[in-house]
């Protein structure tokens, strides 16, 4: 069975920096996009935290942290299947996915829960 071109197995050392680098793409996504939405047009304040603008924040939030706890148990399982170097490189890779989910959770709800642009 031929693997992809592009797909990395669990093992990989690169799997290592993508959390991390999913993490710092999301953080900039999102912080980026809240300024420039802040600076162009900005929801009113009595509206709180229902806007559109944090919908969409909640939303890219969910996505992202869906994936880093899919690849963190992709890793995982990969890790229990796996023996040596690759068990060990694939559990790092499960810690690293899981510390990155975690950093999106921790940052992404208050983004959510609070009124934008105050």
């Amino acid at each position: 069975m031929r693997r992809h071109p592009l797909r990395l197995a669990a093992g990989h050392p690169l799997q290592l920096v993508l959390g991390l680098t999913i993490w710092s793409l999301w953080f900039v996504t999102v912080y980026g996009g809240l300024s420039v939405a802040c600076a162009v047009a900005p929801p009113a304040p009595a509206q709180g935290a229902m806007t559109g603008l944090n919908g969409g924040l909640g939303l890219l939030t969910l996505a992202t942290l869906g994936l880093l706890l899919w690849l963190a148990g992709w890793c995982l399982g990969a890790a229990r299947r796996s023996s040596g170097r690759g068990r060990f490189m694939a559990a790092l890779a499960a810690g690293l996915h899981l510390f990155s989910a975690a950093g999106v959770a921790f940052v992404g709800l208050p983004l959510v829960t609070l009124p934008p642009c105050l």
